[in-house]
C-alpha cells in the first residue's frame, strides 16, 4: 500500500469515526416520520400544529390532555368526575385479570379510565366536552365511560350549554360484559332529553370510532363532524364483506366517504377546529335563542 493509499484509508475510518460519534450524541424521540408520505420533522414540529404533518395533513394520533389545550381557552377547563374509576365486577381474566389491566392503564396514562369530561369555554362560550382517549385500552365504554358522559350530559342540560363529544373508541369494553352495552342505552336516553330541551350536541368523530360508540352517540348529533381520513366504522371489513357477500371499496369506512354517502355534516381539519366549533356555537345560540 502505497503511502497516498494509507493516509486516505485512515482518513475515511476517522470520519466513520466521527460520524458515529455524532450518531450517538443524538437524543432520542428529537424527530419522527409521517407514516403516510414519509416526512421527516422535529417531534416540537408536530406538536406545535397540533400532531397534523405540515406537509400532508396526516392527523397523528393525540391524547385527551393534548385536546383540551388545542379546543378551549387557557386555564377554562373544570373537569368534571374525575374521581370515577372502574371496578371489576365480572371477575374478568384473559391473559391478566381486568383489575391489573386497570391499574397498569392509570399507571401509563395518569387517567382514570377512558374519557374526560368538563365544561370549558371556547372563545369563551360554554361548553360541555367529553374527550374519550384511546390510550386507556383502545377508548372502550366501560360503566366509567357511560356514567361520567350521561353526568355530562346532565350537567349541559341543567347549565342549558351545548354538549360536544370527541369520540376515539374501540367500542364496548368487553371485559365489563353487558353492564356496557347498556352505556348505550343510558347515554343515548340523556342526549335524547338534552334534545327536546332544545340544546344542541355535536359528536367530534377521530380515528378510530367503532363498534358501540358508533351504534349510539356517535350517530345522534345535530350536526356529525369528523378529522380527516378517520377510520369511523361499526365492524370490521371482513365481517361486513362476509355477511352481505360483497366486495367493498377501499375507503368505505373513512370519514371522507361517509361525507359523501350523508353520513356526516362536515370534516374539519385539527387545526382549525377551535375556529370552526366557535363560529358552530355562534350560530346556534343566535338562531336558537
Amino acid at each position: 500500500m502505497s503511502l497516498s493509499e494509507w493516509l486516505t484509508t485512515k482518513r475515511n475510518l476517522s470520519l466513520k469515526k466521527n460520524i458515529k460519534t455524532i450518531h450517538l450524541q443524538v437524543p432520542e424521540g428529537l424527530w419522527i416520520k409521517c407514516d403516510k408520505c414519509g416526512f421527516l420533522m422535529y417531534y416540537k414540529t408536530l406538536n406545535k400544529n397540533f400532531k397534523v404533518c405540515p406537509k400532508c395533513t396526516n392527523h397523528f394520533p393525540t391524547s385527551s390532555q393534548d385536546r383540551i389545550q388545542q379546543i378551549f381557552d387557557s386555564n377554562s377547563w373544570q373537569a368534571l368526575n374525575n374521581n370515577l374509576a372502574s371496578t371489576d365486577p365480572l371477575g374478568f381474566f384473559d391473559r391478566k385479570s381486568y383489575g391489573k389491566r386497570l391499574r397498569d392503564m392509570k399507571i401509563k396514562t395518569g387517567l382514570s379510565d377512558a374519557v374526560q369530561t368538563g365544561i370549558g369555554t371556547i372563545n369563551k362560550m360554554n361548553v360541555a366536552f367529553g374527550i374519550m382517549d384511546f390510550r386507556f385500552m383502545g377508548g372502550s365504554m366501560g360503566s366509567v365511560v357511560g356514567e361520567k358522559l350521561t353526568r355530562l350530559i346532565e350537567e349541559a342540560t341543567k347549565k342549558k350549554i351545548p354538549v360536544m363529544i370527541l369520540c376515539a373508541s374501540g367500542g364496548a369494553r368487553m371485559q365489563e360484559g353487558m353492564l356496557s352495552l347498556m352505556q348505550m342505552a343510558k347515554i343515548s336516553s340523556a342526549l335524547h332529553r338534552h334534545q327536546q330541551a332544545g340544546l344542541v350536541y355535536i359528536p367530534i368523530l377521530t380515528s378510530p370510532t367503532t363498534g358501540g360508540v358508533t351504534a349510539s352517540f356517535a350517530m345522534l348529533g345535530d350536526l356529525i363532524i369528523a378529522e380527516p381520513n378517520a377510520l369511523i366504522a361499526f365492524a370490521g371489513r371482513r365481517v361486513i364483506e362476509q355477511t352481505i357477500k360483497e366486495d367493498l371499496p377501499d375507503n368505505f369506512q373513512t370519514s371522507e366517504y361517509l361525507f359523501k354517502h350523508g353520513f356526516i355534516d362536515l370534516i374539519i381539519e385539527r387545526t382549525k377546529l377551535k375556529t370552526k366549533l366557535s363560529q358552530i356555537i355562534s350560530y346556534y345560540q343566535t338562531t336558537y335563542k
